[in-house]
């Protein structure tokens, strides 16, 4: 294959991906990059069906397939639900990407039982289950690709709740990356840092935003683009060699 070809190829042809909580910000970004690189994309959402619709039209106009799922990714029977319309649908899954979370900035005093249970289930057993099903379910020489955060690494006050629920989440990804090892499977962490999306910016004042976009050596907070770009390139046959790592995309910040 020649430079021209390889410019033209969809590295992801014929590839079924599962993206969960795709339906906004980061998660419908690496929808539209996976989609635009040839796979035919599952879009997991819970509330908005409306939003999850929208992604699966812009991708089915670019000449894309896409099949949008509605399931709360923190019961076991949903996520079950989830890989049964995608094996259902196209008959296999061959890449499934961990989006699916919330944010809680909360000093450790502050928080309720009931929102450090929200945070844990949405974020962490949401990732348990779909790595289990993952476990027996994902095509051999399968791609897992789960969203963490650098926060994990930075300490901020505010983000005890979430970091938690995100370190779990990088421990969970490395150890089934030497399970799944021996189908050929690679399982790999996505780290970003601050990103402008609606999660990030709600509840922020400018000035706020402003002193976390000088945390990174370009001096302003990542796009979905950003973190996208890496996810496509960890699903892809050139990243056969690469699991169980973490990867931040922090504008070098962490």
């Amino acid at each position: 294959m020649d430079c021209m070809d390889r410019m033209m190829a969809k590295p992801l042809e014929g590839k079924i991906a599962i993206v969960t909580g795709a339906s906004r910000g980061i998660g419908a970004e690496i929808a539209r990059s996976l989609a635009g690189a040839g796979a035919k994309i599952i879009i997991n959402y819970f509330s908005n069906r409306h939003a999850a619709e929208t992604v699966c039209s812009e991708i089915m106009e670019a000449g894309g397939e896409a099949l949008s799922v509605r399931a709360d990714v923190s019961h076991s029977a949903e996520v079950r639900i989830l890989f049964d319309a995608a094996i259902g649908r196209f008959g296999r899954v061959d890449i499934l990407v961990n989006n699916a979370g919330i944010l809680l900035s909360r000093e450790i005093a502050d928080i309720r039982d009931e929102e450090f249970d929200r945070v844990w289930n949405i974020n962490t057993r949401s990732v348990f289950y779909a790595l289990r099903e993952a476990a027996t379910r994902l095509a051999d020489g399968g791609r897992v690709v789960s969203l963490s955060s650098t926060v994990t690494r930075l300490m901020l006050p505010n983000y005890a709740a979430y970091a938690a629920s995100k370190g779990a989440v990088e421990q969970l990804t490395r150890i089934f990356a030497k399970e799944a090892g021996g189908r050929g499977i690679t399982a790999n962490i996505v780290s970003p840092g601050p990103v402008n999306t609606e999660m990030f910016t709600t509840g922020k004042s400018e000035e706020t935003i402003k002193r976390m976009a000088a945390m990174s050596f370009q001096g302003r907070v990542g796009e979905p683009r950003d973190v996208a770009n890496l996810v496509l390139f960890l699903v892809s046959d050139e990243a056969a060699w690469i699991t169980g790592q973490n990867i931040s995309v922090s504008g070098g910040a962490a």
